[in-house]
């Protein structure tokens, strides 16, 4: 039997001066794989798109790869072979078409998180919402422009578990001349955080839903799929951050964990936070920041301007606040000066202080110094007239244990959770494809609720019932409705923070606090001037979080808990978004690749 080839860490660097981003690696399928399919398309897929911007083309092979951390060694799926996946790197304005090619036995989807994908709903990508899966030995190209955002993205498998090691950054760089609202950097890096487990993630839910519980969580939580020097048996997989000193660097954060909202800080750093989910905001400095699932943040670091006779520790360990169990592990990467001697002495190794592990005193603090830019050339177009107000509860809660079976959860049921009550199920049929064709019967209802059916209080004692309805609920709204959502965090099963994602719009966080939200008082106090915009928002652990949107993209829209373990819970709806009356407000047709079930 042949022993498992070994993954070994190589950092790489390549540099596309075309277009100005520096690309780390931390795999050795880069050089082949990333220089053959990503640097091809960059120089020569430049067709002129609609938009203005160039069509460029990708292919992604879905592949089982040998991959080894901790001393231990797994196959599992992954784009090309990497891990994490190959970087998408494109201009606003730009239209990609990105072949997915599925060699694996499992069904596969892929989620091009944060992208608006304005009448291009059919390659939004999570499965059974906006497509079937691609099959064993299928194809899909899915066909999107990027339509005015710049900043950092992206992608990930939007099926089961399987993101837990199928994702990549995405890379948006402004149009040609049209220069950052900051100082420009001397370099860009992607810095992606991930969690690995040494075991299969798919086993790991399947074994949770079969008995109800919990699932186990990672063995360890990774920077580059690298989880660094603080582990058994890891110190030589470990990134590391080689700088200059008295430069500007562009760091693009992007949190691709499964289930846990992260804290990271540098040692002896400042970070100056300039864009969050691909949107710029007003910079400002921090020491550490605070960034959930599905949340991206680009921030400047200016390097010390001598050389520091130092190294600095860039460390992330998880914000908790639910009751249940989670890896409770710091991730490090390392930032190296890079030496004036030939032969570097041992240098001290500086490590940073991080908050605490529930400090929900400063992941408020931080989420609050959040605001956008609301400049002449990047507004803050922010729905002043509102159209119709929802309210949606986001709960955790129950499902009673299946006759002949012991449960794990709470009190012996299932654990579940919920939006006002309604625990999301998962079609068999696309939602997009049934509502296309007009066959929604057996699919789906549009009756989802618009408030909770009965009111309590929500962060005070909980209620004895847990126990959750079962459907799958659309909520449908006319094409250019300005909506108000407030979503409320409950003490059911104990409050918790969630981060809710919205596909296929940005929204403006207008508001929130802790307790109850009153309808009569909180609204006065809302942000309308320029409020962060986003597509993945903390709801805060007891308490409320207020966002307006303008459904301006028709389409069947998800909207989930991006921890894993809740949306597979049920922690997860859809808004369906008609039609209007003009041509370039209506969805198009379906592709005709477009996966069946």
């Amino acid at each position: 039997m042949k022993t498992p080839m070994r993954v070994h860490p190589i950092e790489v660097c390549f540099q596309n001066r075309t277009m100005g981003v520096i690309i780390f690696q931390s795999t050795k399928f880069l050089r082949a794989l990333f220089s053959l399919t990503t640097l091809f398309f960059l120089f020569l897929g430049s067709a002129l798109a609609k938009d203005g911007g160039v069509t460029r083309h990708y292919k992604f092979d879905i592949k089982l790869q040998n991959v080894t951390r901790l001393c231990h060694t797994k196959s599992m799926v992954t784009v090309n072979g990497q891990f994490p996946g190959p970087p998408i790197v494109a201009r606003e304005g730009d239209q990609l078409l990105i072949k997915v090619v599925n060699h694996v036995q499992n069904n596969i989807s892929i989620h091009w998180h944060g992208i608006r994908q304005l009448q291009s709903g059919w390659a939004d990508g999570p499965a059974y919402v906006t497509q079937c899966p691609i099959q064993i030995g299928q194809s899909y190209v899915y066909n999107f422009t990027i339509v005015g955002q710049r900043g950092t993205l992206f992608w990930h498998a939007h099926i089961s578990w399987l993101r837990a090691t199928v994702y990549g950054p995405i890379i948006i760089l402004p149009k040609p001349g049209v220069p950052y609202p900051f100082e420009k950097p001397y370099k860009e890096v992607p810095i992606i955080f991930g969690e690995w487990f040494n075991a299969d993630p798919e086993a790991v839910i399947s074994q949770a839903l079969q008995t109800g519980g919990g699932p186990n969580v990672s063995d360890a939580y990774t920077i580059n799929g690298l989880p660094g020097p603080l582990y058994n048996c890891s110190a030589k997989d470990t990134f590391k951050l080689k700088v200059k000193p008295g430069k500007t660097y562009l760091l693009r954060f992007i949190n691709a964990a499964l289930n846990d909202e992260l804290f990271f800080s540098i040692a002896n750093h400042t970070l100056n936070i300039v864009d969050v989910d691909a949107i710029y905001v007003k910079p400002f400095d921090t020491d550490t920041l605070l960034i959930t699932p599905g949340q991206t943040t680009n921030v400047l670091l200016k390097t010390k301007p001598h050389f520091p006779n130092a190294s600095f520790l860039m460390a992330a360990r998880p914000y908790a606040t639910g009751q249940g169990t989670f890896d409770n592990s710091t991730v490090a990467a390392i930032l190296e000066y890079i030496s004036p001697l030939k032969s570097p002495k041992s240098l001290p190794l500086f490590k940073p202080n991080l908050p605490s592990l529930n400090d929900t005193s400063f992941a408020t603090n931080f989420t609050k110094r959040l605001k956008s830019l609301a400049s002449a050339q990047y507004p803050a177009n922010v729905p002043k007239k509102v159209d119709k107000h929802f309210f949606f509860t986001v709960s955790l809660g129950t499902n009673p244990c299946d006759q002949n079976q012991t449960c794990q959860g709470p009190n012996g049921t299932k654990f579940s959770a919920s939006i006002n009550n309604v625990s999301f199920v998962m079609p068999t049929t696309a939602l997009l494809q049934a509502h296309f064709v007009g066959q929604s019967n057996g699919v789906y209802s549009p009756n989802f609720p618009f408030s909770p059916a009965h009111w309590f209080n929500y962060t005070g004692n909980p209620p004895n019932n847990t126990m959750v309805g079962n459907g799958t609920k659309v909520l449908v709204l006319p094409f250019n409705t300005s909506v108000e959502l407030v979503m409320q965090d409950t003490s059911i099963l104990g409050v918790e923070s969630h981060p809710l994602h919205l596909h296929g719009f940005n929204f403006f966080i207008v508001g929130q606090g802790f307790g109850n939200y009153d309808p009569n008082t909180d609204p006065k106090t809302f942000n309308l001037v320029d409020p962060v915009e986003r597509n993945t928002v903390g709801v805060p652990s007891g308490g409320w979080v207020a966002i307006r949107f303008l459904a301006d993209n028709p389409g069947v829209w998800f909207m989930h808990c991006h921890l894993e373990v809740h949306t597979s819970w049920g922690l997860k709806m859809a808004w369906l978004v008609l039609d209007g009356n003009l041509p370039n407000q209506k969805l198009p047709p379906p592709p005709a690749d477009l996966p069946q079930c």
